[in-house]
């Protein structure tokens, strides 16, 4: 139940702002809020939170110290990204094409710092299928939130927020590499 509830709440945290909630929200804004497009952003959020928490499944054999270090590792790159990198503009998409834009949703959350960190969450704590769920959990929350909003997140507000949790992501990930 802790790795359930760390995983849903840190990656609630790096959802904040995260690509695939901002290009939800840009998409109801310019669409109207088509439960189609939830439903599409929905499934690519479970699919890859599921994907990300399950995938520690591969380290399975590996010693705790090195699960320990690579949690680090993946936390830090999850961190590094949301302190230097900016939230895009929204795409322009010229149709209405819920392919395209399940295409898009899927590219930005493959390798977002939400799914990092419900990677890390599962190696460090050594739960796959509580961090999977937890993540799972708060990608729904995050692409719903910006499925609701369509358009009226608060951009400056989001990056600054992102940037300190970025931040807070490189402390945790020193400390956890630290202390091994």
């Amino acid at each position: 139940m802790g790795t359930l509830l760390i995983a849903l709440l840190a990656t609630l945290l790096a959802g904040i702002g995260a690509r695939d909630q901002l290009t939800v929200a840009a998409l109801s804004a310019r669409q109207g809020q088509r439960p189609a497009l939830l439903i599409v952003a929905l499934t690519i959020a479970v699919a890859t939170a599921l994907a990300a928490g399950l995938l520690e499944r591969e380290a399975l054999g590996w010693p705790t110290h090195a699960q320990h270090i690579a949690a680090a590792i993946i936390l830090a790159v999850a961190g590094a990204e949301m302190l230097l990198l900016a939230p895009r503009k929204a795409p322009t998409e010229p149709t209405a094409s819920l392919f395209a834009a399940g295409i898009v949703l899927l590219a930005d959350s493959v390798v977002d710092p939400a799914r990092l960190t419900i990677l890390a969450v599962a190696l460090a704590l050594g739960s796959p299928a509580a961090a999977a769920l937890g993540g799972v959990g708060a990608t729904m929350a995050t692409v719903t939130i910006g499925w609701l909003a369509a358009g009226a997140l608060p951009l400056a507000r989001l990056r600054l927020a992102r940037r300190g949790l970025g931040g807070g992501w490189l402390a945790v990930a020193a400390l956890m590499a630290w202390s091994g």
